[in-house]
């Protein structure tokens, strides 16, 4: 058996390998309409990949490797695969020039070689980028839940729109998405780890966004990783914590956790990324083409973040691999063990 994969007792999908991938489309089609209207977003085209040591790609957590290759037609100059476009996003609303309440999204494929595979994570990405022109007076709190509240709802939408087509998906999604900071969560469950609090706090709730993600809490430890140029992590949120970013975590039934759709936030103003640069050793970066131009004040200050699409299509067709929805590489014991338990891997 392998560790990192859970089998649900007696698990059954609730549709068939076809009935699967039209209801992907349906679920892609409903909330990528609903994302760009409710948020006032256009739709941009993304890259796949940009060149090494602009500062461009998504550190992530600061340890995952990019893929890279050489580019023969540039001497050989090493470009990575993206890992995200979460600072990509800030360059195009500034070559755009998108006004304030306004913004972009985008389909975002990646790969992640590092990732642990299991249930959730694959080395293959797919997501919806989405970056959004914010002013000066919407750098709070306050402005933060308003715009999980609008993605919220394009959820509700589409997880209605899935159930008439699919009367057997019947809706779970709470009538209202609870807020909590890290900081509160912890006080809440100070002997439980990070993701063991999780779970605990969506069980409760069925749908959670967890603020303050990536700076150190009373324990003197984040409640998670965050790479330090894109999400503000460190600022006042005007109500007594740090942190003007967080993810939406729903409670997953099939899996029995919580299962995180969406890392959204805040961006970083200068003020913030050199806060954010020193406290994570990261100085360096200054001499970056992406963090140059954004101590310059070139870039707008924006709100953004990404949403799964396998992950959510895992969770609203009620699945339990994310290889049930996307074709990816997984090792022979765990398509073995998949198959035995009514698990089709494509």
């Amino acid at each position: 058996m392998i560790d990192n994969l859970f089998i649900p007792k007696g698990y059954r999908p609730l549709l068939d390998l076809k009935q699967t991938e039209h209801a992907i489309t349906v679920v892609k089609d409903a909330f990528q309409s609903g994302l760009s209207s409710e948020l006032r977003l256009r739709r941009v085209t993304a890259p796949l990949f940009v060149l090494k040591g602009t500062g461009i790609n998504d550190d992530l957590n600061g340890i995952e490797r990019p893929v890279t290759f050489p580019v023969k037609d540039l001497g050989d100059r090493e470009a990575e695969i993206v890992h995200s476009l979460a600072k990509w996003k800030r360059m195009v609303l500034t070559d755009y020039d998108i006004e304030p309440g306004y913004g972009i999204y985008t389909d975002m494929n990646a790969i992640r070689p590092d990732e642990v595979l299991d249930n959730t994570h694959s080395i293959y990405v797919d997501q919806w980028d989405w970056e959004r022109h914010i002013t000066q007076e919407e750098r709070n709190a306050k402005f933060l839940r308003k715009v999980v509240r609008s993605i919220y709802e394009v959820l509700k939408r589409t997880e209605f729109i899935l159930y008439e087509k699919y009367p057997q998906l019947t809706p779970l999604l709470p009538s209202k998405i609870h807020f909590i900071h890290s900081e509160e969560l912890l006080q809440m469950y100070p002997n439980l780890t990070a993701k063991e609090r999780e779970d605990a706090i969506c069980k409760k709730y069925g749908a959670v966004f967890l603020s303050g993600i990536g700076g150190n809490l009373s324990n003197g430890e984040p409640h998670d990783g965050r790479a330090p140029d894109y999400d503000d992590w460190i600022s006042e949120d005007g109500e007594g914590f740090q942190g003007l970013n967080g993810d939406i975590l729903l409670w997953n039934p099939v899996l029995e956790k919580a299962f995180e759709i969406s890392s959204m936030g805040i961006r970083v103003d200068a003020e913030a990324l050199n806060n954010q640069l020193k406290a994570k050793n990261c100085e360096n970066r200054k001499e970056f083409l992406f963090h140059k131009r954004l101590l310059n004040d070139e870039f707008p200050l924006s709100i953004g973040g990404g949403i799964g699409q396998s992950r959510l299509c895992m969770y609203f067709l009620r699945k339990a691999h994310i290889g049930e929805i996307q074709s990816s590489i997984w090792s022979d014991e765990m398509r073995r063990i998949c198959n035995e338990n009514n698990i089709p891997i494509v």
